[in-house]
């Protein structure tokens, strides 16, 4: 078990981004949780040392962690934490590499999945502030006859209704072939993805559902590119990533399966208790504008702490983006969804915003609270190796939010 202290940090400007050790402060994926779970993980973990128990007897994120690791066999869990203060903590358990049992790199990168939907939600409200989209014009106003198909017509959803994925589109990842096999390499195309979603019948009229779906942010990443003539990758690198400073952050370029600088290796299992596969290596064109992100903890914690905090979105936009609609029960319970962020309950009262994600090999969770609390959690295989594996990194969300 690796932690890093970190002094609290000032928020970055763009031309003065400081060294990784005095950079700002950076949340993510946010969750409510069961009681009884977030009770179970603030108790116990294995203390190497006397004195070491003594300094960490109460910290229910380094002992989360260990038991991530040792009772629900995740090969690595990572950690950030930011206090109110701006203090940032660092953890890393477990290995890296399970052939190789290297130790897990404090703040590796990792595929952040669907906090990308974050991102891209922020450029899209960053436009309906300069005047370039409308949230609520029809999907048919930037992507003429684009969007058709059996009870699905663009000229009927609007720009919010698929950010907040109430436009009853049905989702194009459960068509995609072989995503932890050989399948993994193949290079996928957005219009790719928006046909495999269109190919299937309306979930329900425009408006009148809520049904979480990637195939809503293939096109809001096509409005982007439509109305700015650029490619997503840039605006979001330009707009959000740099614009922050969020140095462990990137957009995979074409044909770039690797993951960049210091990682843990992602892994996959079929079902629990099969053996884990090493699926670090892929593809991720396929996630685009709904998932394809790399990033790290903290910086989860800095983008969080950017947005929520005004830099990236005037007063207006960010209201929107936070004004939520009911799951029906479609993430996990007292969730809400706004524009690319979800609002989730916690134990001990109020809200934590982030989003979160899952993809082959990873899953990211994680929240921040208007005190500014956060918290970011990366395991390294996004298949439960034990069942009950994914609930309990949840849990430990909220235990280190209420903590």
């Amino acid at each position: 078990m690796t932690t890093r202290h970190r002094p609290p940090r000032t928020h970055p400007r763009p031309a003065g981004f400081r060294s990784a050790r005095t950079r700002p402060l950076r949340s993510r994926r946010v969750i409510a949780v069961v009681g009884a779970l977030a009770a179970a993980l603030a108790v116990g973990g294995t203390l190497p040392t006397p004195a070491a128990a003594d300094r960490d007897s109460r910290d229910v994120v380094r002992q989360g962690l260990e038991r991530l690791v040792r009772d629900d066999r995740y090969p690595a869990a990572l950690a950030a934490t930011t206090r109110p203060d701006g203090r940032v903590r660092d953890y890393a358990v477990g290995v890296a590499d399970l052939r190789t049992g290297a130790r897990a790199p404090l703040d590796g990168r990792v595929r952040a999945g669907s906090n990308t939907k974050a991102f891209t939600a922020t450029v899209v409200l960053q436009l309906v502030g300069e005047g370039k989209v409308s949230l609520d014009a029809p999907v048919e106003t930037y992507l003429p006859r684009l969007v058709r198909g059996d009870g699905i017509d663009g000229r009927r959803i609007t720009v919010r209704q698929l950010l907040q994925h109430t436009s009853g589109l049905p989702d194009y990842v459960p068509y995609i072939d072989d995503l932890t096999g050989k399948g993994r390499h193949t290079y996928v195309q957005p219009r790719t993805t928006l046909d495999l979603g269109l190919a299937h019948k309306a979930l329900f009229a425009p408006g009148k559902g809520w049904a979480y779906s990637n195939t809503n942010y293939t096109l809001v990443g096509l409005i982007i590119e439509k109305v700015t003539g650029r490619p997503l990758a840039e605006q979001i690198t330009r707009r959000v990533i740099d614009r922050v400073g969020l140095r462990g952050t990137y957009f995979p370029g074409v044909g770039d399966e690797r993951i960049r600088g210091a990682h843990p290796r992602g892994y996959f299992a079929e079902r629990p208790g099969a053996p884990l596969e090493d699926i670090t290596t892929m593809d991720p064109s396929w996630g685009w504008a709904a998932g394809q992100l790399i990033s790290t903890p903290s910086d989860l914690n800095r983008f969080y702490a950017a947005l929520f905090g005004g830099e990236l979105l005037a007063p207006a936009q960010l209201a929107q983006m936070r004004t939520t609609v009911a799951t029906d029960g479609g993430l996990w319970p007292g969730a809400r969804y706004g524009l690319g962020v979800i609002s989730t309950p916690l134990s001990c009262g109020g809200l934590a915003w982030g989003h979160g994600g899952n993809i082959p090999g990873y899953q990211t969770s994680g929240g921040r609270t208007d005190d500014g609390r956060a918290v970011s959690i990366a395991v390294t295989a996004d298949t439960p190796t034990v069942a009950d594996g994914p609930h309990h990194v949840l849990a430990l969300v909220d235990a280190a939010l209420c903590r």
